[in-house]
């Protein structure tokens, strides 16, 4: 189910970027939010994989909040918590 929202963040497309590279970059922007700031990830699959790699790596620290879920196109906006400032 796709929740509709809309949200005013950056869309960071990483569907042009070989696998290889997209963690880095999702880690990189990860890295670089300001507490309260957001960005939204636009990816071919779900990236339910990386969700649990940012919490392994930085636990109750983002939000993760699916805007579509496929089958085509994936939008997760990913956000640092105020509180892990």
């Amino acid at each position: 189910m796709a929740e509709s929202k809309t949200s005013s963040a950056q869309e960071v497309d990483v569907r042009m970027l070989i696998p290889a590279q997209r963690h880095a970059k999702i880690f990189q922007l990860v890295d670089q939010l300001a507490p309260g700031a957001s960005f939204v990830l636009v990816n071919d699959h779900d990236p339910k994989p990386l969700y649990y790699q940012l919490e392994a790596e930085h636990p109750k620290q983002f939000s993760w909040t699916y805007l579509e879920q496929g089958p085509q196109v994936w939008r997760v906006e990913i956000g640092k918590l105020q509180k892990a400032a």
